[in-house]
C-alpha cells in the first residue's frame, strides 16, 4: 500500500523567477539604462580517452559563453558615451593604442528580485570586457527608441546566492 506524504499532496506556495525583476551594476553604466541580458551559460568540453576498443570521456575545458546586453539610448546620460568611456580603455581609436587588462576587464554583479524587489539571486561576472557594440539603428518611418547592443566576455561566473 503507498503511503502518501502530506507535503507531496498539500499546497505548497510556489513563487517563480520573472524576467523582468533584475537589477544590473556595472561600473560606469547607470543600472536604469539596462533594458535586458541575456542568460548566463557555459559550455563544458569533452576529451576522448582511447584505450585498446574502448572510448571513455572526462571533462574537458569549461568555457563561459558570451552574454548580451541590451541598453536604453537616452539623451542624457547618453549610454552610447558610457559604452565608449569603457571601449577607450581596451582600445584608443584615435591613436590605436590598447589598454592593460586590468583597466578594462570589469567586475559586473546582477541580482535576481523577488516580487517586492528583495534581491533573491546573485551572479558576478569575473572579468568582463566588450568584444562587440553596435550602437542601434535609425529609421525615419520608425518612433521606436534607439538601444544599444553589447557582447560581453568574461572570464568566469560565480553564484553566490
Amino acid at each position: 500500500m503507498a503511503v502518501l506524504n502530506p507535503n507531496e499532496i498539500m499546497f505548497t506556495a510556489f513563487e517563480p523567477k520573472v524576467q523582468n525583476r533584475f537589477i544590473l551594476y556595472v561600473d560606469g553604466i547607470p543600472s536604469y539604462l539596462v533594458k535586458g541580458m541575456g542568460a548566463i551559460s557555459l559550455t563544458q568540453t569533452a576529451v576522448a580517452l582511447n584505450h585498446i576498443n574502448v572510448q571513455r570521456y572526462v571533462k574537458g575545458k569549461t568555457i563561459w559563453n558570451t552574454v548580451t546586453f541590451t541598453l536604453f539610448e537616452a539623451i542624457t546620460p547618453a549610454g552610447s558615451q558610457q559604452v565608449m568611456e569603457w571601449v577607450r580603455q581596451s582600445h584608443e581609436s584615435l591613436t590605436g593604442r590598447d589598454g592593460y587588462a586590468a583597466f578594462y576587464k570589469k567586475d559586473i554583479t546582477f541580482y535576481l528580485l523577488g516580487p517586492v524587489g528583495d534581491k533573491i539571486e546573485q551572479w558576478t561576472l569575473k572579468g568582463a570586457f566588450i568584444t562587440s557594440a553596435n550602437f542601434g539603428e535609425l529609421d525615419w518611418a520608425s518612433n521606436d527608441p534607439v538601444s544599444i547592443e553589447l557582447t560581453l566576455a568574461y572570464d568566469y561566473a560565480i553564484l553566490e546566492y
